[in-house]
């Protein structure tokens, strides 16, 4: 789970293929009980965070990120976590974290210009987000 202080992350995470989550929907308290419920780990610079009990017990995982720039924070995640930089690449989608899947040359007809369309046989779907309302198609 990636706290909205560190949120750059996340799409990093997702470019690796990992499964992250933004967390901006409310307090601590709510990030807290959410990745609880969804045994995640949270990535965050806000050290109050790391002070709570259900944290110092163990029971969640917090990492506290040292940096301002992007860069170092992944490089701390990577670390920390001992991730894999070759997991699963541009496996989700970048803009909503889910998972991508095959489409066929005619599934996407219409939606990427004849010249491209002519140049691969098999795509990879971005999922439709509530942001476009729709299927956005990027190829594989």
């Amino acid at each position: 789970m990636v706290d909205n202080n560190v949120a750059k992350l996340a799409k990093w995470l997702r470019m690796m293929g990992y499964d992250s989550r933004t967390f901006n929907e409310g307090d601590d308290d709510a990030m807290i009980s959410t990745a609880l419920k969804e045994d995640r780990v949270i990535l965050t610079r806000d050290r109050e965070i790391i002070k709570r009990r259900v944290v110092t017990s163990g029971r969640l995982k917090v990492i506290l990120i040292q940096s301002e720039t992007p860069e170092q924070q992944m490089r701390q995640v990577i670390i920390e976590l001992n991730l894999d930089c070759q997991y699963r690449p541009f496996a989700r989608c970048l803009e909503c974290n889910e998972p991508l899947a095959e489409r066929s040359k005619p599934q996407v007809a219409g939606h990427v210009p004849p010249y491209v369309s002519n140049s691969r046989s098999i795509w990879s779907a971005l999922c439709a987000t509530e942001a476009t309302g729709g299927e956005r198609i990027g190829q594989s």
